[in-house]
C-alpha cells in the first residue's frame, strides 16, 4: 500500500495513495497506524482524496482504528474523502461514527482543537 507521510508540528498527515482501499491492506496498515499511538507525537490525519473504492472490513477497520486512538488520547481525523467512499461509509453506517472534515485544514483545526481539551482537562 503506497502511503506518503507528512510529519507537521502536533501531526502526521497520512495520504492514502491508492484508488482502492480493500481488506487485504487492512492488516498491515492497520499494525502501521497503531504503531504512531507509541510516539510522542501521536496525532494522524489521514488523507483518502485517491481513494474511490473501500470494502466494508477496511472501513470498519478505519472505524475502530479511530476509536483506539482517542482511547489513548491522541486524535484521528479522517478527510478529503471521496463521494463514493464518502456514501458507502454512510451506507456501513460508520460515518457518523469517524471524525471526518472536507479539507485537511479543517482536519487540522479538529486535532489542534483536541489537544487543546485535552490539555484542559489534563
Amino acid at each position: 500500500m503506497k502511503v506518503k507521510i507528512d510529519t507537521k508540528e502536533k501531526f502526521h498527515v497520512l495520504a492514502l495513495q491508492e484508488p482502492v482501499f480493500t481488506a487485504n491492506m487492512t492488516d498491515g496498515f492497520r499494525k502501521e497506524l497503531l504503531l504512531f499511538l507509541q510516539k510522542d507525537l501521536k496525532n494522524v490525519v489521514l488523507k483518502m482524496k485517491e481513494v474511490t473504492e473501500i470494502d466494508e472490513l477496511a472501513a470498519g477497520m478505519l472505524a475502530a482504528v479511530q476509536q483506539k486512538f482517542y482511547e489513548n488520547n491522541a486524535s484521528f481525523v479522517i478527510c478529503e474523502i471521496n463521494p463514493a467512499v464518502e456514501e458507502r461509509l454512510d451506507n456501513l453506517e460508520l460515518l457518523e461514527l469517524m471524525n471526518v472534515t472536507p479539507t485537511e485544514s479543517e482536519a487540522w483545526d479538529i486535532v489542534q482543537l483536541e489537544e487543546i481539551e485535552r490539555e484542559l482537562l489534563g
